[in-house]
């Protein structure tokens, strides 16, 4: 169990956070449609999961804005934004951005992607939801890259995640 803050208030996270060097655990999220995704649908390329609480608040936007923009700078790669978010409100939040170089997943199902991954949110008023975290992992799905940001109100640091992609 790990701890984060939430505008300075102690958290507490369940799981535990892939560490570089791992194999990524599987999952299995919805896509678009209401249709199933597995890590699996995205072999033979790098992935960078966004992984954050809900695309309605800021902080949790500007973290898809700016890897949106950055995606389109990377090769092989896609770039997951992970949310509690419906698939239907995150198709319209990067339709209305007009954001067309990420895919959005959503927590609806595959509940076990929050422990898997480290990022379950155990306590306070956003119980329920995911921690604020960026996982990179390579075409073979091990991880190069996990930061679980410390401040759930902060953005990740983009910089750290994709230098390990050049």
């Amino acid at each position: 169990m790990a701890q984060v803050t939430l505008k300075g208030s102690p958290v507490q996270v369940n799981g535990v956070l892939p560490v570089p060097g791992s194999q990524a655990p599987d999952f299995t999220l919805v896509a678009e449609g209401l249709a199933d995704k597995t890590l699996k649908d995205f072999a033979g390329v790098r992935k960078v999961l966004n992984i954050f609480p809900s695309v309605d608040t800021p902080t949790c936007a500007s973290s898809v804005r700016a890897f949106n923009k950055k995606a389109g700078e990377l090769e092989n790669t896609v770039v997951l934004c992970i949310s509690a978010d419906l698939p239907f409100a995150q198709a319209r939040f990067c339709g209305a951005e007009g954001l067309e170089n990420v895919k959005n997943l959503s927590t609806l199902r595959g509940r076990e992607f929050h422990t898997n991954y480290g990022v379950e949110i155990a306590d306070g008023p956003l119980a329920g939801l995911t921690a604020r975290a960026v996982v990179v992992l390579d075409e073979n799905d091990k991880v190069l890259h996990a930061q679980l940001v410390g401040e759930i109100a902060d953005e990740p640091g983009y910089d750290e995640a994709l230098a390990v992609l050049k």
